[in-house]
């Protein structure tokens, strides 16, 4: 198999990474982060005319890529820059599963997600559900024509700026099982609904959703009543991939910022790089960053493959890879800086900060182990 990038993909690279180093510095990036709205409208806007947000939405749905390759490219080029923009919330999750689900009217949204004119959030995680896909507690039940939704979403990305939520809620079973989930879009604003923000450690702002006898009216379901975890997991899957590729150009990034400290930075008079102790530390943090750049392959090639247990092994693999190498060169980056490496000054803390984090979002390293196993015995 060929793992070339296409001339389209490298040229989209090229011109986003070129746009990250000159106009997304460090201190643009933490003048971001410290804003109230959490992102920059005006960033946001730059990138969906570079084609970055279309890029990650299939022809069909609005883009022109979509495909394993053009998700990770544009994350790991997000990833070198801490992009702090809703790109993974909008225009993969919550894309992914209007796209899979929505019917022709509720497709018409991605249009607008793909030219960034609105902001959509996936809404899945709830306070106690420790990953588990299955595990929606958030009720909907009929209410004459349309729907009631009780309950509360977590760690819902830049939930304060969304314009629409893709929510799971359950109509059926009890609260950990398979069947019973559907999905509802649900536009901000819907009355009942309570929005509260709050940032988090990496620089990035989410909300928690709360929802009191919110009224939907029937249209507001996407896809079939009770067969909403198919779609979850392909969203998820998506969203997986998104975030290991922003890991490694993280990675990346961190591990350029300690070449050039090794390099320059001197004791008893001479670089501490020449040490042979410290060679060795980085030649096996090399190793390992090598090894996390062939699981995002792996991962980006099984994509789409129509193999449900081969696909979600691949991801699976990919995201518990990451885990543990994002925070293996988190700690050894800080180490081999020292002190000055947990300055707030320096973009290599905040790039440990967000290596720690994406190793939680949709499931940490223990997680997608066990689930990698509970997959294997399955197909077995």
């Amino acid at each position: 198999m060929n793992f070339e990038h296409t001339e389209e993909r490298r040229m989209l690279a090229d011109s986003l990474n070129r746009f990250i180093a000159e106009r997304y510095g460090f201190e643009v990036r933490n003048k971001i982060a410290g804003s109230a709205e959490g992102y920059s409208p005006e960033m946001w806007n730059h990138f969906a005319e570079l084609g970055v947000i279309g890029a990650l939405m299939r022809e069909e749905d609005g883009g022109f890529g979509g495909g394993g390759f053009d998700i990770a490219v544009v994350f790991e080029a997000l990833g070198r820059g801490l992009v702090l923009e809703p790109l993974l919330a909008s225009a993969v999750l919550a894309a992914e599963a209007i796209a899979t689900a929505g019917n022709e009217s509720q497709r018409a949204v991605l249009e607008s997600i793909a030219d960034g004119s609105t902001i959509a959030s996936f809404a899945h995680d709830e306070p106690d559900t420790h990953y588990e896909l299955s595990r929606v507690s958030l009720t909907a039940r009929r209410e004459g024509e349309g729907w009631a939704l009780d309950g509360v979403k977590s760690v819902v990305a830049l939930g304060e700026q969304a314009g629409v939520f893709v929510v799971s809620a359950r109509t059926a079973g009890p609260v950990d099982e398979q069947n019973g989930i559907s999905l509802f879009l649900v536009p901000a604003g819907t009355a009942g609904l309570t929005v509260t923000g709050t940032p988090t450690i990496d620089g990035g702002h989410v909300a928690e959703l709360r929802f009191e006898n919110v009224l939907l009216d029937s249209a507001a379901l996407l896809g079939e009543e009770g067969a909403g975890y198919a779609t979850l997991e392909r969203a998820v899957g998506r969203g997986l991939l998104a975030l290991c590729a922003e890991a490694l150009g993280a990675m990346e990034a961190a591990k350029e910022a300690t070449l050039d400290y090794l390099r320059t930075r001197k004791q008893f008079g001479v670089p501490i790089g020449s040490f042979q102790a410290l060679q060795h530390r980085m030649a096996d943090l090399l190793l390992e960053i090598e090894q996390a750049r062939s699981a995002v392959i792996n991962a980006a090639a099984a994509l789409d493959s129509e193999d449900r247990i081969t696909r979600e092994r691949a991801l699976s693999a990919a995201k518990m890879s990451i885990g543990r190498i994002g925070t293996k060169v988190a700690e050894e980056c800080i180490q081999l800086h020292g002190g000055i490496g947990m300055t707030w000054e320096l973009p290599l803390a905040h790039y440990a900060k967000r290596l720690v984090m994406i190793d939680h979002q949709l499931g940490d390293e223990d997680h997608h182990l066990e689930r990698y196993i509970a997959l294997g015995r399955h197909a077995a």
